[in-house]
C-alpha cells in the first residue's frame, strides 16, 4: 500500500533560526495544540529541496498534503488549517507608529554598543551578525514605509545587508534617518487617512496597510530583542532595555531565539 494512504498527511513547518516569523509560527501552532513536523532549512539541502518542490521560495511556510501557505499573515495560517480561533486585533496605527519609533531609537542605541569585531561575528546558528541584525531592523521598517508608498514589498529585501565597511555608528545613523522618514510619512498620513484604509502590494498578496504596519512593527521589535540578546551574550548591558510594557499589544514571540 502507498505510504500516503497508510496515514493522514502531516503538517510541516519550514523555518530557519533567527527568523522572527518562523519562531512566532511554531509558537502559535504549539499553543493551538497542533502537532507538526519541524524542518529547519538552514544548511539543510534536503529541507530546501522539499521546500522548493512545494513551490515556495521563502520561510516560514506551513504545508499540508502538498499545499502550503506563507505565514506572514496569521489569518492565512488560520484559514489554511481551518482553525477555529480568533487572532488579536492589531493596535491602532498611531500606537503602532509610536512603538516603532521606540524600537528604532533603541536599535540605534544598541548597535553603537558593539565592539567592531563583535559587530561582524556570526551569531549562533544563523548566518547573521549583530551588525546585520540591527541593519535588518531598519531595513524592515524602510520596506514597510516603501509599501505604504506603493512600492511592492518583496521578500528578497529582507536579505539585504549593510555595506561591509559600515561601523555601528554608520548603521545607527542610517537607521535614525529611516525612523525620521517613517515619522514624516505618518505625520502626513495622520492628516489624510489615520486609519490606513488602503491596501498595498506585498509578496504574500495585496494586504491592508494597517496589517502591514503591525507586521513591520512587531518584526522590527523582535529583531531588536535579538540585538539585546547579542549584547548580553558579549557581556554588555543594553542601553535602555526595551520592556514588556514597551512592546505590549505587539504579537511578538515569547522566545527571543529558537532553542
Amino acid at each position: 500500500m502507498d505510504r500516503a494512504q497508510e496515514s493522514p498527511a502531516r503538517i510541516k513547518v519550514f523555518w530557519q533560526p533567527g527568523c522572527s516569523s518562523c519562531l512566532r509560527t511554531k509558537e502559535f501552532l504549539t499553543k493551538q495544540g497542533i502537532e507538526f513536523e519541524s524542518i529547519n532549512v538552514h544548511n539543510n539541502p534536503a529541507g530546501m529541496a522539499e521546500l522548493a518542490k512545494l513551490g515556495a521560495r521563502s520561510v516560514p511556510v506551513v504545508a499540508l498534503g502538498g499545499k502550503y501557505t506563507l505565514c506572514q499573515s496569521f489569518n492565512d495560517v488560520v484559514k489554511f488549517l481551518d482553525l477555529k480561533t480568533k487572532l488579536m486585533d492589531p493596535l491602532p496605527p498611531a500606537q503602532l507608529v509610536a512603538k516603532l519609533d521606540l524600537v528604532l531609537d533603541a536599535a540605534a542605541r544598541y548597535v553603537r554598543q558593539f565592539a567592531d569585531p563583535e559587530l561582524r561575528e556570526v551569531f549562533r546558528n544563523r548566518n547573521r551578525t549583530p551588525g546585520g541584525t540591527a541593519f535588518h531592523v531598519f531595513r524592515v521598517s524602510e520596506m514597510g514605509l516603501e509599501a505604504a508608498q506603493g512600492i511592492e514589498l518583496k521578500f528578497e529585501g529582507f536579505n539585504d545587508v549593510p555595506p561591509e565597511h559600515w561601523s555601528g555608528e554608520d548603521i545607527a545613523r542610517w537607521g535614525l534617518q529611516v525612523r525620521d522618514r517613517v515619522l514624516a510619512w505618518w505625520k502626513e498620513q495622520e492628516r489624510k487617512d489615520p486609519a490606513l484604509d488602503f491596501t498595498v502590494p506585498t509578496y504574500y498578496g495585496q494586504r491592508p496597510m494597517h496589517d502591514v504596519l503591525e507586521r513591520t512593527t512587531w518584526h522590527a521589535a523582535q529583531h531588536t530583542r535579538q540585538v539585546m540578546l547579542m549584547l548580553e551574550t558579549y557581556g554588555h548591558q543594553p542601553d535602555g532595555p526595551l520592556t514588556s510594557q514597551d512592546l505590549a499589544g505587539l504579537p511578538v514571540p515569547d522566545e527571543v531565539w529558537d532553542r
